[in-house]
C-alpha cells in the first residue's frame, strides 16, 4: 500500500471557501494546531514502518507458488474496489461530524493486514495460504478506499489553506527516509533468516507501525462539522443527476480533475513499461534497477523541500506548469538513450519533478473542493484516479506488445505533454497565485 498522494488559497471557488476554512481552524488553539502538525508527522513514521513491507508481499506470494494472475490480482484489487465503492464511501463520510476516527480506524485496519498475512503463514497449510492472503487483502481494499478519501480531507483540514505544502512536504520527506531505512534493514534480515520464517517475522514486526499510526492519528483534533443536507436518491439515475447538479456549481473542480486525470493516466501508462524497458531494452541488472529507483526516491525527498520554497516565491501555477512539463522528459529521454548511466540521471530528475507534482496536484485539487462537501468531492476525484490506475497500465502493455516498449514510452511522453498543454490554459474560476 502506498501513502495517499497530493496544499494555498481557495479564493473564489464555491463561494466563501476561505472564510469557512479559516473559521473552522480558528476554533482550535495554537497549541492544538501545533500538536496536530506533530501528530501527522509521527503518524507518517508508523505508516512508513508498515508499508516498507508492501514491496515484499508479491514476492512472498510468488515464492509460495502464486500464479501471475494471483499476483496481478493483488495489484488490481484496490483499483477495482475503489472504482466501485469510492462514491458510496464518500457519501457516507460526508454525513460524519468528525472524520478523524474513520481516518485512523481505516489506517489501522489496512496496516493490520500485514500482521494477518504473517499469522496466516504460520497457522495455515501452504496449499491454502495464497488464496487466504488474497482474501485478507481483498477485504483490506474496503478500508483502503475509505482511507484514500479521509487522507485528503484530514490533511487539508490540519494544514489549512496556506499550510498544505509545508505539511505534506515534511510528512513525505519523513515517510521516505523512514521507509528507505526500514527497507534496507528488512532486506538484510530476509537474506539471513530461512524462508518462510523471514517473511513471517517481517510482516508481524512491521505491522507494529499500524499501532503507532493509529495512536497518533487518532489524536488529531478537528472541530466537528455540520454535515450539509444530501439529496435523497431513489435510483441510480437520480443519484447521477444529483452529482451532476452539484458538480455544475463547481466548474473549477471539474476542469482540474479532468486535466489531472489525463496527466495521471500518462504516468500510469508508463508504470508497467519502465521495468520491462530496463530489463529487455537497457539490459540492466537487479542492482542497477535498484540504483535507478534509489536515485528517484532520494532526489524526491529533496524535491519536497525545494518545491515548497519555490511555491512561496513563484506561486502554485508556476509549480504546476514546471513540474508537468519537466516530468514529460523522463520517458522521452529514456527511450532516446537506453543506457543505465543516463537513466539513473533521468530518474533523479524525474524524482525531483514528481515531488512537485505530488504537492501541487493535492494543493490545486483542494483549492477547488468546497469544504462542506469535501468527502464527496474527494471521492469523485479518487474515482477518476482509480479509473486511470486500472485502464492506463493495460493500454501501456497493449502498446508495448504491438508497437514496442520504446514507442509506448513515447506515447506516455506525448500524453504528458498534452496534459501540460491543458494546464497551460488557465480556465480556473479563481486566480492561481
Amino acid at each position: 500500500m502506498n501513502e495517499c498522494s497530493q496544499f494555498q488559497s481557495l479564493s473564489n471557488c464555491g463561494g466563501g471557501i476561505i472564510g469557512v476554512m479559516t473559521a473552522n481552524l480558528s476554533e482550535l488553539s495554537y497549541e492544538t494546531r501545533k500538536r496536530n502538525f506533530r501528530n501527522v508527522q509521527i503518524d507518517a513514521i508508523g505508516v512508513a514502518l508498515s508499508t516498507a513491507a508492501a514491496p515484499f508481499l508479491p514476492v512472498f506470494l510468488t515464492r509460495m507458488g502464486a500464479s501471475n494472475l494471483q499476483v496481478g490480482l493483488l495489484t488490481a484489487m484496490p483499483g477495482v474496489t475503489g472504482l466501485v465503492l469510492a462514491l458510496f464511501i464518500g457519501r457516507f463520510l460526508q454525513t460524519r461530524r468528525n472524520i478523524v476516527p474513520w481516518f485512523s480506524g481505516s489506517r489501522l485496519m489496512v496496516l493490520s493486514s500485514y500482521a494477518l498475512t504473517g499469522l496466516a503463514s504460520i497457522v495455515l497449510p501452504r496449499e491454502w495460504l495464497v488464496n487466504s492472503v488474497l482474501g485478507i487483502w481483498a477485504l483490506a481494499t474496503i478500508p483502503q478506499t475509505s482511507l484514500a478519501v479521509c487522507f485528503s480531507v484530514v490533511m487539508n483540514a490540519v494544514a489549512g489553506p496556506e499550510g498544505r505544502y509545508a505539511l505534506l512536504s515534511r510528512r513525505w520527506t519523513i515517510f521516505g527516509l523512514t521507509n528507505t531505512v526500514v527497507t534496507f534493514l528488512a532486506t538484510q534480515m530476509l537474506d539471513r533468516v530461512a524462508f518462510p520464517l523471514n517473511y513471517e517475522i517481517l510482516f508481524l514486526a512491521l505491522s507494529l507501525g499500524g499501532l503507532i499510526s493509529y495512536y497518533f492519528s487518532s489524536r488529531i483534533v478537528l472541530p466537528d462539522q455540520s454535515p450539509p443536507p444530501l439529496s435523497e436518491s431513489r435510483s441510480l439515475r437520480e443519484t447521477l443527476q444529483n452529482y451532476a447538479s452539484l458538480l455544475s456549481q463547481h466548474p473549477a473542480f471539474v476542469s482540474f480533475s479532468l486535466k489531472r486525470f489525463v496527466y495521471l493516466s500518462a504516468i500510469s501508462l508508463a508504470a508497467p513499461i519502465f521495468p520491462l524497458f530496463f530489463v529487455r531494452e537497457v539490459h540492466a541488472s537487479d542492482a542497477e534497477i535498484g540504483v535507478i529507483n534509489m536515485a528517484s526516491s532520494a532526489v524526491m525527498m529533496i524535491g519536497y523541500s525545494v518545491w515548497t520554497w519555490i511555491s512561496r516565491r513563484r506561486g502554485g501555477r508556476f509549480v504546476l506548469l514546471a513540474t508537468t512539463l519537466g516530468l514529460t522528459l523522463y520517458p522521452l529521454a529514456s527511450a532516446l538513450t537506453p543506457q543505465v548511466g543516463w537513466i539513473v540521471v533521468y530518474a533523479g530528475i524525474a524524482g525531483f519533478f514528481q515531488a512537485g507534482i505530488d504537492l501541487v496536484f493535492f494543493d490545486e485539487l483542494m483549492k477547488t473542493v468546497p469544504p462542506e462537501y469535501s468527502a464527496t468531492f474527494v471521492s469523485l476525484a479518487q474515482s477518476l484516479q482509480y479509473l486511470s490506475a486500472m485502464l492506463a497500465p493495460l493500454a501501456g502493455t497493449w502498446l508495448a506488445d504491438h508497437l514496442g516498449l520504446g514507442t509506448a514510452l513515447w506515447v506516455s511522453a506525448a500524453l504528458r505533454l498534452a496534459g501540460f498543454l491543458l494546464f497551460l490554459r488557465p480556465d480556473y474560476h479563481f486566480s492561481l497565485k
